[in-house]
């Protein structure tokens, strides 16, 4: 099948997908913003992220890989529907001398721990060192697994609800978004809740 014809069956069929909003920086200290919806949780204890930047239809390596190989840091921007405006217009394929904060109107914030700033208008920050890059070839469209260790999570109290004693992340005040194909993003705030058995049946005894 051509390579563009199963992209678009792979990202209408695997939706909603969580958008990892990542802030780099080059070793000059450019400052780089980017949206990638092929994002997951990889591991919690070590905890860990990947995010899987794919190979330009140019053939190049996008901004936000570069970067990381050249540094081996980076800041996953949890979006809220409040900037997804910006987020859209950081999306634009642009030079690498184009500063993305400036061309989705967003605030650079410094980070604590790295040196690629923060998205100030996210609510959740996580700060990261490279761990690995899994690379899956160098054709278009051909994925680069970035795996990386989270020094830091920084959450803004207003996202914040206390349940049980317990502080939890609250998604109807995130108003996080998923990805879903074309031009089209999923809001994760029409929610249903069914708990998961506790237990595994039991086989029944011959």
């Amino acid at each position: 099948m051509d390579p563009l014809v199963f992209y678009g069956y792979m990202v209408g069929s695997i939706v909603p997908r969580p958008i990892a909003f990542v802030s780099t920086v080059n070793k000059a200290g450019r400052r780089n913003l980017a949206p990638f919806s092929f994002f997951t949780v990889a591991s919690v204890d070590p905890p860990v992220v990947c995010f899987s930047p794919l190979i330009r239809g140019d053939g190049e390596k996008k901004d936000t890989l570069k970067n990381i190989e050249e540094t081996g840091e980076f800041v996953l921007n949890i979006v809220s529907e409040s900037f997804v405006e910006g987020l859209n217009k950081s999306a634009a394929e642009v030079d690498s001398d184009v500063d993305e904060f400036v061309l989705g109107g967003l605030t650079p914030v410094p980070s604590d721990l790295v040196k690629p700033p923060r998205v100030k208008e996210a609510k959740i920050h996580f700060e990261c060192k490279l761990r690995d890059i899994i690379r899956f070839g160098d054709k278009i469209f051909a994925g680069n697994l970035v795996l990386g260790d989270i020094l830091l999570i920084d959450v803004d109290e207003s996202v914040i609800t206390e349940v049980g004693g317990l502080k939890l992340i609250d998604p109807y005040k995130l108003q996080s978004l998923g990805r879903m194909a074309g031009a089209a993003y999923a809001r994760t705030t029409d929610l249903f809740d069914l708990e998961r058995p506790s237990a595994r049946p039991r086989k029944e005894m011959k």
